[in-house]
């Protein structure tokens, strides 16, 4: 996997009001589909661009969110940035912020204005909580999400203190949902869906739905206090520590066990009749784990990882985000490799995960400079050299001396 952009899409022109990451991630992910992403920034530029740490004067968040991308700047509060709007809207396919709905309405991109400028737009709110709930004028952010919607709590049910998972997942969930729900109503607008449609998504409830994937259990046919995947909460399934590191190991099928209880000389386990039935060897798997966690540190990490592989159970190294650039297997699938317009000072940028077989490439383009396109697409937009200066000269339009 090389990084670069598909081909999928390429009739397809999306506006994104994004800022730091949800809304800009999943426009991310749909310019290196090969949509023709506009990205509308405030003259001052998305906050990511100032975020720590900083290359060439731009924040490494914005760089990793933003590829692919053409870029407009635009005052949303001055009186010529509404028509500028209005064209855009109206020229496009798809519109996707990621704004509380009261601001959204203030700067005229609420969902019955841009269905007014264009009747096929798909409109994509990513917001924070479901609009139909008593939650919808909540702020929310990455840690409340976590918090609210039981994540952060985890760890409770494990017997600890309630803690944040160190990576913003509510905000790249969201994204991921965004992505989900534009292309659903873009392949129903091709599928001959007259009228605009309404995409909504709520960070809390998207990160309610994958909490609850495995973890609604019980409760799913009996009282609402009975969750919780009990597996996942035994205090011996966690990495294990090795004669010189850690380890992650799973045997999960029968066989994966019985094949890893011979190789630690517990014959007498795989002969029981409790190890026998599934169903009951599933009832004792917190002392199958505290058996693994008890022998782990008999070996190295090598030797267990070379045996556990040659035995076909699933096994991994505890990699640290230090060892994730120069993990073998990225390497070979070039993952972190940057386009060659991309400048010398950035040395890798993160791929796309997901490959097309048969599908045309381009070469990827790098996070555009604030306003670098605004004149390009208003341009675009039937605006007029004269029009253009003019909107420069009143403030609501920035044009960029340069690429940051």
């Amino acid at each position: 996997m090389v990084i670069c952009m598909y081909s999928l899409l390429n009739d397809v022109t999306i506006l994104e009001f994004g800022a730091v990451v949800m809304g800009p991630y999943a426009g991310q992910m749909l310019a290196d589909l090969g949509a023709n992403v506009i990205k509308i920034e405030a003259p001052d530029g998305d906050h990511a661009r100032a975020s720590h740490p900083m290359v060439d004067g731009c924040g490494t968040l914005f760089i990793n969110n933003n590829r692919n991308k053409r870029g407009l700047a635009l005052d949303l509060k001055a009186p010529g940035s509404r028509e500028v709007v209005r064209r855009l809207i109206a020229s496009s396919n798809v519109l996707l912020h990621n704004m509380r709905v009261d601001a959204a309405e203030r700067a005229g991109i609420d969902f019955d204005t841009a269905a007014a400028a264009n009747p096929d737009i798909v409109y994509c709110a990513a917001i924070g909580f479901g609009q139909g709930g008593r939650y919808r004028d909540r702020p929310a952010f990455d840690d409340i999400v976590q918090a609210a919607s039981g994540i952060a709590g985890l760890s409770l049910q494990a017997g600890g203190e309630p803690t944040f998972i160190p990576t913003i997942i509510a905000d790249k969930l969201g994204a991921l949902h965004a992505v989900q729900g534009i292309l659903a109503a873009l392949y129903a607008k091709a599928s001959g869906h007259a009228g605009a449609i309404h995409v909504e998504v709520p960070m809390f409830e998207v990160a309610v739905a994958t909490l609850l994937n495995e973890h609604l259990a019980g409760a799913t046919a009996g009282p609402a206090t009975d969750v919780g995947y009990p597996r996942l909460f035994y205090p011996d399934r966690r990495p294990y520590r090795t004669a010189d590191g850690w380890i992650a190991v799973l045997p999960y099928t029968g066989r994966q066990w019985e094949a890893f209880l011979h190789e630690i000389d517990r014959a007498d386990i795989v002969a029981t009749d409790w190890f026998r039935n599934a169903g009951s060897r599933h009832a004792r798997l917190s002392e199958l784990y505290r058996i693994v966690a008890d022998t782990m540190p008999s070996r190295a990490t090598a030797q267990w990882l070379d045996r556990l592989t040659a035995l076909d159970i699933p096994c991994s190294t505890v990699a640290s985000l230090a060892d994730l650039p120069a993990d073998p297997h990225l390497a070979d699938v070039r993952f972190f490799e940057p386009g060659r317009d991309y400048p010398p000072s950035i040395k890798r940028t993160i791929g796309h995960p997901v490959s097309f077989g048969r599908v045309e490439r381009r070469e990827d383009r790098p996070h555009p400079a604030l306003g670098e396109h605004s004149r390009e697409i208003l341009q675009g937009c039937g605006f007029a050299e004269a029009e253009i200066d003019a909107l420069v000269a009143d403030g609501a339009v920035s044009v960029p001396l340069s690429h940051s």
